[in-house]
């Protein structure tokens, strides 16, 4: 590349090595992927019914295809290396604006379309920003050029739809201009995803599986703390005197965080990132759209629902002189036990996808958990949680008596691998003391 203009002068994009970990511009653009989560729950929350959860699991899908977009350009290029962050300081802002008008990116037009027009502005740039770079690491070799292009019809025309529903609606009565946007935001999600299935292979692979999947298990623990602080500052714990029943529905959210939090990094995401780092060429790029980038969806999906539902029944428990025996109110606990299940539902079809493997105590923990919804619904809300405590703290007990020695043997692989790798870079660097690295700029 040139020394002129001011790619030139930032640096040259720098390519992903195969041992590659995530860097900590990545880390720092995942901060506007938490306030977008959270701004999703909070919208969701002030008015909880079927077509605002259908809006809110819409943008969801719209906002995790971008990430899924970001994460494939990562596996080309450094994201904080070179001219790369100015692009995606950039893409940053977009997704900021897009986060921010989020609660309105289905309002129905009363004068104004400002909320669906910057949300649909905003995904523009975004994707504008993520092709930019893909073009320049492809830039080299025509056939990836040629593969890129397959892409184009998604791109341009979920561009186009989002344009669309951002400002047809406001030419149609009422009634039918939140049917119309609704079908335009469903036509978005199944034009993405669908030709994420049908493109394959198409011009992309997975170089350093180890980034591939710390870059997904980060922003799972996003999405987890995420959860935890909409139950404590959407619930309202912060802002009256804490009492013996709210501390107690507080930490059995943290119980539930921590608990969903074991059911993916005890054993199966350690486990699945030794399975993709085995495959190589068409089969890693598939396992890897299809176990992380379709299947966390579920997931996340799953911790907004619990988090909306754990909401909702600590701000009650908390409220001061609410009795302790009232039931939990409208939709709460469906959503916290509907939630808990999708989470745990998605994680075993990322089982079975990465691992060839089912869990017959968990199929069976899914089972009582749609079963547990009609018996806790009529519970006073800190009994629902305690419920729900006990079904997911026990079936962890269980698979931690039973898989003892496969969780041992998994630990024992993983700190192999790590002391080989450590020791290959200690290794590498013992050069430094006899010949030290030039310490002038």
């Amino acid at each position: 590349m040139s020394d002129r203009g001011w790619r030139g002068r930032l640096g040259p994009a720098v390519g992903i090595a195969p041992g590659a970990r995530v860097d900590k511009f990545e880390i720092f653009f995942d901060l506007v992927f938490v306030f977008s989560f959270f701004n999703i729950a909070r919208a969701t929350a002030a008015n909880i019914g079927d077509r605002q959860l259908l809006h809110a699991l819409l943008v969801l899908a719209v906002l995790w295809w971008c990430w899924v977009a970001h994460t494939v350009v990562a596996t080309r290029v450094r994201i904080g290396e070179g001219f790369v962050p100015v692009l995606m300081i950039a893409g940053m802002a977009a997704l900021f604006c897009f986060a921010l008008a989020l609660p309105q990116a289905f309002m129905n037009s009363g004068g104004t379309e400002a909320g669906p027009v910057v949300v649909a502005i905003s995904y523009v740039v975004i994707r504008a920003v993520h092709l930019a770079l893909f073009l320049h690491a492809v830039r080299d070799d025509p056939v990836e050029r040629r593969q890129l292009l397959r892409y184009a019809p998604e791109m341009s025309l979920s561009t186009a739809l989002l344009l669309v529903a951002a400002l047809l609606p406001g030419y149609l009565p009422d009634h039918m201009a939140a049917m119309v946007r609704d079908g335009l935001w469903i036509s978005v999600v199944l034009l993405q995803y669908g030709t994420g299935l049908l493109a394959r292979t198409w011009g992309w692979g997975v170089t350093s599986a180890e980034h591939w999947t710390e870059r997904y298990d980060l922003i799972l623990i996003i999405a987890l703390g995420e959860s935890v602080i909409s139950i404590g500052l959407g619930s309202n714990l912060l802002g009256q005197p804490p009492t013996l029943p709210g501390v107690t529905a507080a930490v059995l959210g943290i119980v539930f965080s921590a608990a969903m939090w074991w059911i993916h990094y005890d054993v199966i995401g350690p486990a699945a990132r030794i399975a993709l780092h085995a495959s190589q060429g068409r089969p890693r790029v598939l396992m890897a759209r299809d176990a992380y980038a379709y299947l966390y969806l579920p997931m996340i999906a799953g911790i907004l629902l619990f988090a909306l539902g754990a909401e909702g029944i600590v701000h009650d428990i908390a409220q001061p002189g609410v009795p302790i025996s009232k039931p939990a109110y409208g939709p709460d606990v469906p959503l916290l036990f509907s939630g808990v299940l999708c989470y745990l539902a998605g994680n075993m079809l990322f089982q079975w996808r990465t691992l060839r493997t089912l869990s017959w105590l968990r199929l069976g923990t899914v089972v009582l958990l749609g079963l547990g919804i009609p018996i806790a619904m009529p519970l006073p809300g800190l009994l629902a949680l305690g419920v729900l405590a006990v079904i997911l703290v026990g079936m962890i007990v269980i698979e931690v008596v039973v898989m003892s020695e496969g969780r041992h043997a998994l630990r024992a692989a993983v700190f192999e691998e790590r002391t080989a790798h450590e020791a290959a870079e200690a290794a590498y660097r013992a050069r430094w003391h006899e010949n030290p690295p030039d310490s002038h700029p």
